[in-house]
């Protein structure tokens, strides 16, 4: 075993393993547009607590490697703040997806220069019909 098996073992996120045995990551799936809530652990002297902070994904940098990252952009009281977060990172609690994004561009940095109701991202919708959704819950599971 080499030293950087042993890093990314070190450091890649914990598995979970579900009834058949197959190993799944518990990253979720997200793209550039989507709003994520990044559940951050802080560490302040002996405390440890989780911060959230949420934001539009930006860009994703790296695919599904080891050292892959993605950038999430939020606006607070008129000041855009925008983190960089390692995909893999120990310090990532947990992503969720409150709601995707519909873009066409796969880094979305014109963001940057857009203000108020100019820099919000069109939802995607989802036009499958009940019965559609309700089978295709049953092939996932």
């Amino acid at each position: 075993m080499d030293l950087v098996d042993l890093v990314d073992r070190k450091h890649r996120r914990e598995e979970e393993r579900n009834e058949n045995g197959e190993v799944t990551f518990a990253i979720p799936e997200f793209k550039t547009g989507d709003l994520v809530d990044v559940h951050v652990k802080i560490v302040e002297g002996d405390n440890e607590r989780i911060q959230v902070f949420r934001g539009t994904v930006i860009q994703r940098h790296g695919g599904s490697s080891s050292n892959a990252s993605f950038t999430v952009r939020k606006v607070t009281a008129g000041i855009g703040i925008e983190r960089i977060f390692p995909l893999h990172s120990p310090r990532l609690a947990k992503i969720e997806v409150v709601r995707r994004g519909r873009v066409r561009r796969s880094r979305i940095f014109y963001l940057r220069d857009l203000r108020g109701k100019a820099a919000r991202v069109t939802e995607k919708r989802d036009l499958r019909t009940a019965e559609q959704k309700a089978a295709a819950i049953e092939t996932e599971q």
